[in-house]
């Protein structure tokens, strides 16, 4: 955890023991909120993820009073997100009833959190895109052979060796395309953060 992500867990934790459950609720959801928007939408559809979020942050608030520090609240709020993820799995969504925090601050943070996060990750996607499209064709098949279809190391070197290749060049092969792709991806990330924070 790095020193800031460490002082934010710390005033969190001084919300929660100072009893204002409902700032502590909101400003908790402000600092993990994103991350968990972007979990639960990577292992539930859309709509039972923004229900599972939903839930998970109503359920935040009312776990709150119980909330012993035997965790960091980051960890508390993985909890909570996983148990109302198992909830929405387990319950067809014609029965489900729509659940929004009676609490305004709760219920404008949720909703907030959630544009917010769907806007980021669509700009992400977009700039990412552009920056793929600026790479040269090797790193571009690269990145799609080895990101998007998950292929093996050697199996792209002889995609890009073609079939005579013996042996010892694939394996060559295989070891520099590792590298290549370490290259790649840290050029990406370079790139992005600085168009992402433009």
């Amino acid at each position: 955890m790095t020193i800031e992500a460490e002082a934010r867990e710390t005033e969190l934790r001084a919300l929660v023991g100072s009893g204002d459950l409902e700032r502590a609720t909101t400003e908790t959801l402000r600092t993990y909120g994103p991350e968990l928007v972007g979990w639960l939408r990577s292992i539930l559809a859309e709509g039972d993820a923004q229900d599972a979020f939903s839930r998970m942050s109503e359920d935040l608030w009312k776990s709150l009073v119980r909330f012993d520090g035997r965790c960091s609240l980051r960890t508390w709020c993985y909890m909570l997100a996983r148990h109302a993820a198992a909830r929405v799995r387990g319950q067809p969504s014609r029965e489900r009833e729509v659940l929004v925090s009676q609490i305004p601050s709760i219920q404008h943070a949720v909703t907030q959190i959630w544009s917010s996060t769907l806007r980021q990750e669509r700009r992400s996607r977009e700039v990412y895109a552009e920056i793929r499209a600026t790479l040269d064709e090797e790193d571009q098949t690269l990145l799609v052979l080895r990101v998007d279809r998950d292929l093996a190391w050697r199996d792209i070197a002889i995609v890009l060796l073609g079939e005579d290749a013996d042996g010892d060049a694939v394996t060559k092969r295989a070891a520099s395309l590792r590298k290549q792709f370490e290259r790649v991806k840290q050029r990406l990330r370079e790139l992005a953060a600085e168009r992402l924070t433009d």
